[in-house]
């Protein structure tokens, strides 16, 4: 009897694990990339002797990462080189002249948050007890499972455990039955930004990235975030998958209501018997005829996307002592920045950003004596710019670098320079306005409000990555790529599977 076969269009974290899966377990299974490099945002690039990961840079939940290698038959440790940050992160509260470093352990980490709210011990740990109990019921029976109708979601489990995972709460206001001042209310809600969203539209559910973030640690694979994509496409190899990239898809081929291949924008046409799209929905129905999509032009406009990001990439001279791996600066009004995000779009005006310094825990992102940096500010999809207006808006992130996070000279410092912003997200991507991320985690879409990971008009025609179920971050992409399996093997189990299917 034939193989069955699979074509998988995009080779971002989601195309590839569903590759690794169906590899292994005995589909026949070719992937196309529409870029030069496989990985999708986690992407690599070298210029002027420093290497840069291109979007995420937190390896965090690496429960996940373990079950997912573990399915394969593999183990992490024989494939990355993982080291626990400490500290995870550092913030810099700008204009109070407060730096505070944090390292997921409770003893060294309360007595730094006493100083900032008095007493605020207790009301921690019982944020992060409920915290961890949320967590493992998310993981065991809503994060894995599929869903095909409100029954699936809304069953008799949800029902019991629904109030205790305050779904139908919103996250600032969770957050503020604990914690009154509001340093410590950032730092509870700061995660979220991994979920492109905002503490004033985000389920408390997502309370759980602080048991992610405090209790479980920062990790990092020496050599950068892309060896985690190299690994995957490693184990797909292993097990015959087959990777192209340089081919971007044209067409989604379909034969009476089935998806059975893609013709390729050179023409060329390749045919299996389902296809999985690791492109955002949206950019995968352009590939459909319009009587074969499942969402409208109009669905898609009343999306709420998740922030896209001015990017820059830095290689700097000297060393830099103010900074850690993770840093974190948060502007006075936090409120009012994520207004400019999601209710009244504009560039930043007094913006929070993130700055990873890589080269402080691995030399061999940089030259010696120098510093690699990946800067980030959170910025409304869908902005529109000039090249100078980007240069004057790069000089301002850098002045306010060197203002609050104490690095003098940062400008005169700098070796190489490249922004990236919502314009090259649409371009290298295909993401919606210039998204970052994809869809928000909004009350109005997550779990069974989120687009579903299986064509309603097409059959065989699958979808992973953060357009979909679970949503968005590298590890959430994982389960996506295990849903999508799931799905095609018609498992309907609600939990992580702990071998595949013969």
């Amino acid at each position: 009897m034939a193989k069955q076969s699979a074509i998988i269009i995009g080779g971002g974290i989601g195309g590839l694990g569903s590759a690794c899966l169906l590899a292994k377990a005995g589909y026949s299974v070719e992937l196309f990339e529409k870029n030069e490099i496989l990985g999708g945002s986690a992407g690599i690039f070298s210029a002027e002797g420093f290497t840069f990961d291109m979007g995420p840079s937190w390896y965090l939940m690496p429960d996940v990462f373990e079950n997912f290698f573990s399915l394969l038959g593999e183990r992490v440790e024989d494939h990355l080189d993982l080291v626990k940050l400490g500290p995870s992160y550092q913030i810099f509260f700008k204009d109070k002249g407060k730096k505070v470093s944090l390292y997921s352990d409770l003893e060294r980490d309360i007595p730094t948050l006493e100083a900032i709210e008095p007493g605020c011990g207790k009301a921690l740990r019982d944020y992060l007890e409920r915290s961890k109990f949320q967590y493992e019921i998310a993981l065991a029976g809503f994060m894995y499972k599929n869903y095909d109708t409100v029954f699936d979601f809304f069953n008799r489990q949800t029902i019991l455990q629904g109030p205790k995972l305050h779904v139908f709460e919103k996250m600032n206001k969770y957050v503020e039955r604990f914690f009154s001042t509001d340093e410590m209310q950032k730092i509870m809600e700061y995660q979220l930004v991994f979920l492109g969203s905002s503490p004033y539209d985000t389920p408390a559910l997502y309370n759980i990235m602080s048991h992610i973030d405090f209790n479980m640690g920062v990790y990092y694979p020496m050599g950068g975030i892309h060896e985690i994509p190299k690994a995957f496409v490693r184990i797909g190899e292993k097990y015959g998958a087959k990777y192209h990239t340089n081919a971007p898809a044209a067409k989604i081929l379909t034969e009476n209501g089935r998806a059975v291949g893609v013709r390729l924008q050179d023409g060329t046409e390749h045919r299996a018997d389902l296809v999985i799209c690791n492109a955002t929905i949206r950019h995968a129905e352009t590939l459909l005829e319009p009587s074969e999509r499942t969402f409208t032009d109009d669905y898609w406009a009343q999306r709420t996307l998740a922030p896209s990001a001015f990017i820059l990439y830095l290689g700097v001279e000297g060393k830099i002592p103010s900074l850690t791996h993770h840093n974190l600066l948060f502007a006075p009004d936090w409120k009012a920045g994520f207004a400019e995000i999601f209710d009244n779009p504009k560039w930043p005006t007094d913006p929070s950003l993130y700055v990873c310094a890589p080269s402080v825990t691995d030399p061999n992102v940089a030259p010696e004596g120098c510093e690699n940096l990946f800067v980030l500010v959170p910025m409304a999809p869908g902005m529109k710019a000039t090249e100078s207006e980007l240069a004057a808006y790069a000089d301002k992130t850098l002045a306010l670098m060197e203002r609050e996070m104490d690095i003098p000279n940062l400008r005169q410092r700098i070796k190489y320079q490249r922004i990236f912003w919502a314009k090259d997200f649409i371009e290298r991507y295909n993401n919606d306005r210039g998204t970052a991320l994809g869809l928000a985690h909004t009350m109005n879409q997550t779990a069974i409000l989120r687009p579903n990971n299986v064509s309603k008009k097409v059959k065989n025609l699958y979808y992973a990555g953060a357009s979909t179920n679970p949503g968005i971050g590298m590890p959430i992409c994982l389960i996506s790529a295990e849903l999508a399996y799931k799905r095609i093997i018609g498992d309907k189990t609600a939990g992580h599977m702990t071998k595949l299917a013969p």
